[in-house]
């Protein structure tokens, strides 16, 4: 049974930063491609960050490029999504979901995807 395990959420001040992570079982992320999405209340889920299988590349979404960092340990079997200077508006859920992807990584939601339960994110102003 695959399960993923977001973490690392909670509350922190406008400008401050969270290291969530993203821990799987039943997978083994080194060969699947990863990705960060949020959803706040009553909007679509939105990609913001991802990174490959194998040579590990990376995407980031232009509103956090510069800010988020996403990084694997195939040790330890997890995903991290270090997120600094972080707003307010950027209050949400955050999920983490690993695809089965040969190259690349998308931050487009797949039909075959594996998802996490979420993490919740609030930022004080």
């Amino acid at each position: 049974q695959v399960q993923l395990v977001e973490s690392g959420g909670g509350l922190v001040q406008s400008g401050g930063s969270l290291r969530l992570s993203c821990t799987a079982s039943g997978i083994t992320l080194a060969n699947y491609a990863v990705a960060w999405f949020r959803q706040a209340p009553g909007k679509e889920r939105e990609g913001i960050s991802c990174i490959s299988s194998g040579s590990g590349s990376t995407y980031y979404v232009d509103s956090v490029k510069g800010r988020f960092t996403i990084a694997k340990d195939n040790a330890k079997n997890t995903v991290y999504l270090q997120m600094n200077s972080l707003k307010p508006e950027e209050t949400t859920v955050y999920y983490c979901s690993a695809e089965s992807r040969p190259f690349g990584c998308t931050v487009v939601e797949g039909r075959d995807d594996h998802w996490g339960q979420g993490t919740q994110v609030t930022v004080s102003s």
